[in-house]
């Protein structure tokens, strides 16, 4: 996208399985979701190629091996030190992964992978362990090492890496002359407000999760859409504008008023030629499928009206 003069539309999803809640959430809690992404991806795709959009599906480096020997051959030699032993894949999560992913569907998912790229979007980056880079006792060498080691996985796959989505999004400024040094140029940063600041998962209080919840259904804390991002020393921010959070079963009726926010924040990025970038998880999709992509639809049907009213654009993140 060399350039642009109207205003763009940006999805991007954070592609993780169970490497992305293994520290908040056993397969006993949450294992039906992670198994929903083999039947919430193909769905996706089919209502993305519908609707004429390219997403940036940002994958953790783990889910490019086919089984484990694949696996073990990309892992880096330097591992994130983590003070918090809770918060390390490398001594819980991976002694227990299977072989492959028709016997381990939680931690493997090449072949969705593979429909991710053969319908034409861009893969980047969830880093290649769901990599913490606001948490004690990691550093910026853990990190370069992280990277390169997700950077060397893609590219057996052919893929280059320019996009990362910070797990958790956990975005530390210092870190990003990491991002340059491995050739990735495009980053997805926080919205603006107090309560969408990077932060260290046990300083996410109370307080933060509730109004955030708010922000999701009311416009209490203002419109998330924002000027369309230019490099700076060589990279690009793409900030996330809006979580699609997924289907409430036992409140539906905020379900109104979470796609009228979104539909609300999409027609005024739209009028004011301004970025708006919807993001989640397909896991998020992984249960009430049905319910997710009427919803789902529902955003992508305004979209084609804005494209047709006001020229609203789409582009992955890579593509700015």
């Amino acid at each position: 996208m060399s350039e642009v003069k109207n205003g763009v539309f940006v999805l991007s999803l954070d592609f993780e399985l169970h490497w992305g809640v293994w520290d908040v959430a056993t397969i006993a809690q949450y294992g039906q979701n992670i198994l929903g992404v083999q039947h919430a991806i193909p769905l996706i795709l089919a209502a993305f190629k519908q609707y004429e959009v390219k997403a940036t599906f940002a994958t953790v480096g783990f889910l490019f091996a086919k089984d484990k020997a694949a696996l073990w051959q990309y892992l880096p030699t330097r591992k994130p030190n983590y003070t918090v032993p809770s918060f390390n894949v490398y001594n819980a999560e991976l002694n227990g992964v299977g072989n492959n992913e028709q016997d381990d569907p939680y931690h493997y998912g090449y072949t969705l992978l593979q429909q991710i790229v053969q319908a034409g979007h861009e893969v980047g980056t969830h880093t290649f362990s769901h990599y913490y880079c606001l948490e004690d006792g990691q550093t910026a060498a853990e990190f370069d090492a992280d990277l390169k080691a997700a950077v060397a996985i893609a590219a057996k796959e052919g893929i280059v890496l320019r996009s990362i989505v910070f797990p958790r999004n956990q975005i530390n400024p210092t870190y990003l002359p990491v991002l340059k040094a491995n050739g990735i140029t495009h980053y997805r940063g926080n919205p603006t407000g107090w309560i969408y600041r990077p932060r260290k998962h046990y300083s996410e209080s109370l307080l933060v999760r509730l109004c955030r919840g708010i922000d999701a259904y009311t416009s209490l804390f203002g419109h998330n859409s924002f000027a369309l991002p230019i490099a700076k020393d060589g990279l690009v921010n793409v900030p996330g504008s809006r979580f699609l959070k997924p289907y409430q079963t036992r409140l539906p009726i905020v379900e109104k008023l979470k796609l009228r926010r979104i539909l609300n924040e999409m027609t005024m990025a739209a009028k004011n030629k301004q970025l708006y970038h919807l993001w989640w998880h397909p896991h998020n999709f992984g249960a009430n499928v049905n319910e997710n992509m009427a919803g789902l639809e529902q955003i992508l049907r305004h979209y084609k009206k804005l494209n047709e009213e006001y020229g609203f654009g789409c582009s992955t993140m890579g593509d700015f």
